[in-house]
């Protein structure tokens, strides 16, 4: 008779976790792959040992980095050894680098900086100064024999200028002035050159007591060439500029000092009677005298030229700037004498004259309680009367009141100019939420320049700003705007018709 089975319990699977979440799988393989100290270190030293020589077989820069890092178990002497012979090579070197040549020439400049860096720095921090001097010492000889034109070996150069400070500035204080003082001489030699600006990078990192003794010397060297002036000549003209940026270094000396005085009487021998009244005056207040410097900020200054820079150019230089900062500075310095009232009378007509909000913010700001309110309708009604209406519609929007905007644009629709796109495009893409009828007025004023002037760069924002108006037409009460919606595309067709460049990119 066969045995009576027995009920198993059924198995039951383990649950996981309430708050357990679910990892993504990783792609197979993908950890194995990657380069790191645990995959690496699978590889074994025998298989790492063959990867290395064969790219030091391959690659000159990674041979001489490998060869510096076995050179650095021998000790600090072997890698100067190993540096000093490239410098040496790089010295006595005449051929010109052309642009084929110039990347492979820019990487293994920048392997020896590295070299310096990371073997030499550790071992002997002061050869590695006395190096990276050298390096930069020949810095011009080496940009005047190669074709630099991507500014590749320059930055090699500035990489090394910035290594030399940041390494001096780790030394005791006594041993940092040393080296900045032994940097004076090629400074007033020329202070344009690769050791030169070194010197300034350096003396804001120095304490102030142990600066004495680069002030006396560069006030010495100054001195000898204000009495060896010369002839109009091109070494002349040189020579005024070099003392020009010693008599700068010493003013920076003068501030590491917190010396007004020295700042001033420096800066009226760099430019008698064209003083720079802004930095004086920041430097008398800083120095809690808001008397002097109040004097010195509203002094008449003797008119002059303003170079407008390249980099002015892309940044927006704008020509009201510098008065506007002196003007700001003045406001400073009434409030620190308690002159409240003339202080806010000037910030209120500066506002009236520019529309400045944040001159008109830090008004409102200084007003007493419950007097904001009929200020700001004033300050409001004088914006909306403005004579330049661009310059209103900008201050409105960024305000922001949109109601006095929109007015604002629909009262004068006529005076509105494409050309004027940084203010109306934010302008209508501000309003077209709530006020459709103003929008469309700088939509179509917008479309309108670009295409009269035949401005095919910007059909692009063309095409955008018509499909835009398409969207707005809906929403306008019949006869708001002349010409209708529908006429006014039937003009743009009749008048640009032939743009194929802008109408194929609204098929598109």
């Amino acid at each position: 008779m066969a045995p009576a089975k027995t009920a198993t319990p059924a198995r039951t699977k383990a649950r996981p976790k309430p708050d357990a979440t679910p990892k993504p799988a990783r792609p197979k393989g993908a950890r194995r792959t990657t380069p790191s100290p645990e995959t690496l270190a699978a590889l074994g030293p025998d298989r790492l040992i063959g990867l290395i020589l064969g790219e030091t077989a391959r690659n000159p820069t990674f041979k001489k980095l490998v060869t510096a890092a076995l050179a650095a178990l021998q000790g600090p002497d072997a890698v100067a050894a190993m540096v000093d012979r490239r410098l040496a090579a790089l010295e006595s070197a005449q051929g010109y680098i052309d642009w084929q040549k110039r990347r492979t020439f820019a990487a293994d400049l920048d392997a020896t900086v590295t070299v310096i860096l990371n073997e030499l720095r550790p071992l002997d921090a002061g050869a590695a100064l006395e190096r990276l001097r050298r390096f930069l010492d020949g810095g011009d000889a080496v940009l005047n024999r190669v074709d630099d034109s991507t500014g590749a070996v320059q930055g090699v150069y500035e990489r090394a200028t910035d290594a030399f400070v940041a390494i001096a500035a780790g030394l005791t204080p006594a041993e940092a002035a040393r080296v900045a003082t032994g940097l004076v001489a090629p400074f007033t030699a020329d202070p344009f050159g690769p050791l030169g600006t070194l010197l300034g990078d350096m003396v804001p990192t120095l304490a102030p007591d142990a600066l004495s003794e680069i002030d006396v010397a560069l006030a010495e060297a100054a001195a000898g060439m204000a009495k060896d002036a010369a002839p109009r000549s091109e070494a002349a003209y040189r020579r005024v500029a070099a003392r020009g940026q010693i008599l700068r270094l010493r003013q920076v000396i003068a501030d590491r000092r917190n010396d007004a005085d020295a700042f001033i009487a420096l800066e009226r021998e760099i430019a008698p009677g064209r003083e720079n009244r802004l930095s004086i005056a920041q430097r008398l207040l800083a120095a809690g005298r808001p008397m002097e410097a109040l004097d010195w900020i509203r002094r008449e200054q003797e008119p002059g030229l303003r170079i407008v820079t390249r980099a002015d150019l892309i940044a927006g230089f704008d020509p009201r700037g510098p008065e506007r900062e002196r003007q700001a500075l003045e406001i400073d310095i009434l409030d620190a004498l308690g002159r409240a009232d003339e202080a806010q009378a000037l910030r209120w007509t500066l506002f009236e004259r520019t529309l400045d909000a944040p001159m008109l913010r830090a008004y409102f700001a200084k007003l007493p309680d419950f007097e904001d309110e009929e200020a700001l309708q004033k300050a409001l009604d004088h914006a909306e009367s403005f004579a330049n209406p661009h310059r209103a519609l900008a201050f409105l929007v960024g305000w922001p009141d949109m109601s006095r905007a929109a007015g604002l644009v629909t009262e004068k629709r006529k005076l509105w100019q494409g050309e004027n796109y940084a203010v109306l495009a934010p302008a209508a893409e501000a309003l077209v939420q709530d006020y459709p009828l103003a929008a469309t007025i700088l939509y179509r004023r917008l479309l309108d320049g670009i295409l009269e002037a035949g401005r095919s760069a910007a059909y692009t924002h063309g095409a955008r700003y018509l499909l835009e108006l398409d969207g707005l037409a809906d929403r306008l009460a019949a006869g708001a705007i002349d010409p209708a919606p529908a006429a006014y595309r039937e003009r743009l067709k009749r008048d640009h018709g032939r743009k194929h460049a802008f109408w194929g990119l609204l098929r598109d």
